[in-house]
């Protein structure tokens, strides 16, 4: 989760710069043309820019497709085990329950009648 945050962070830091940086062009006491001339540059910059942040983004998006993946993993394997207990546990009650009833219909049998 942290993963996910930092690459939050970074894209907004990219883009505080940028509007940052583009503020502080426009009310640079420059020239008309010098501005210009930086905000080109500037601007000729912005596709990096935005291929870096691309390549960023697709990181923490690898990063919490795997961490994701992970966790459904364990959890159906937690999952699957737990089916696995209740199914043993259901087996084992089923067979006392039987024996108990065994037990109980032998008691109630009538018992042959000893003579004497």
């Amino acid at each position: 989760m942290s993963n996910n945050r930092s690459g939050v962070f970074i894209g907004g830091m990219m883009l505080g710069a940028t509007i940052g940086a583009l503020t502080g062009l426009l009310i640079a006491p420059r020239t008309g043309r010098e501005t210009r001339k930086l905000l080109k540059k500037s601007a000729d910059a912005i596709p990096e820019l935005a291929e870096d942040l691309s390549t960023s983004v697709q990181i923490q998006a690898d990063r919490l497709s795997a961490n994701a993946l992970r966790n459904w993993d364990e959890t159906l394997d937690r999952l699957k085990e737990a089916i696995a207990a209740g199914i043993d546990a259901s087996q084992r009650e089923s067979q006392v329950l039987n024996r108990q009833t065994t037990e109980e219909d032998s008691d109630s049998l009538p018992q042959p009648s000893e003579r004497s």
